[in-house]
């Protein structure tokens, strides 16, 4: 029979379930019931509540869920990568096309991208930026995009301008606060006008 398609699943077990099974083998048991073909995403992500009760998905809607099996060889789809954008743009206040233009350019939707360097993911975080972040999972997309995310939020609050945030985000906030404005750099210049122009495609386009 086959297993209709959905964008959100969840399973919910009690924790009096869990002590009686292996954890790997309740993910075999939510791939069984949401059919491991309908899987378009790499992660499984779950979470405990306060009745005891584990919650496993693949499209976590808070950041309550953390990341239980990541399968790094499973190609994301970039509609999947585009509902967690969704997720995280209206959480932090962000326009999501905004969001969209900053992982294309960072990553082109590749999770599994890592710069020269060193900046790892969808949205191309550093590993000292990771840390002060509190991202423990630079490959997996919904940590990724959360950080990163979270991290853009507080650029545009810091500075009070989109452009001298994306500027910021490339180059660093101390180069901006340095320069007061966007730092002499061709790269960064060419940065901020491409994250600007495929934002302006990507607003145009609805």
């Amino acid at each position: 029979m086959d297993v209709p398609r959905v964008m959100f699943r969840a399973l919910q077990i009690t924790n009096r379930e869990i002590m009686k099974l292996n954890l790997i083998f309740v993910a075999w048991i939510f791939f069984i019931l949401v059919g491991l073909e309908n899987l378009d995403g790499g992660t499984i992500y779950y979470y405990c509540d306060e009745n005891g009760v584990f919650h496993f998905t693949d499209l976590p809607s808070s950041d309550l869920y953390r990341p239980f099996i990541i399968f790094r060889d499973k190609k994301f789809e970039q509609t999947k990568i585009d509902e967690m954008i969704k997720v995280y743009s209206k959480r932090y206040g962000l326009d999501y096309d905004l969001v969209r233009a900053v992982v294309q350019v960072e990553s082109a939707y590749k999770p599994e991208v890592e710069s020269k360097a060193g900046a790892q993911g969808l949205m191309q975080i550093m590993p000292q930026t990771q840390e002060e972040l509190g991202l423990k999972y630079p490959f997996d997309p919904a940590s990724n995009i959360e950080a990163g995310v979270r991290y853009l939020r507080s650029l545009i609050d810091r500075f009070g301008d989109v452009r001298l945030a994306l500027a910021a985000y490339n180059a660093g906030p101390s180069k901006v606060e340095k320069y007061n404005g966007i730092p002499p750099y061709a790269e960064t210049k060419r940065y901020v006008q491409k994250v600007l122009n495929i934002y302006a495609k990507f607003k145009r386009k609805r």
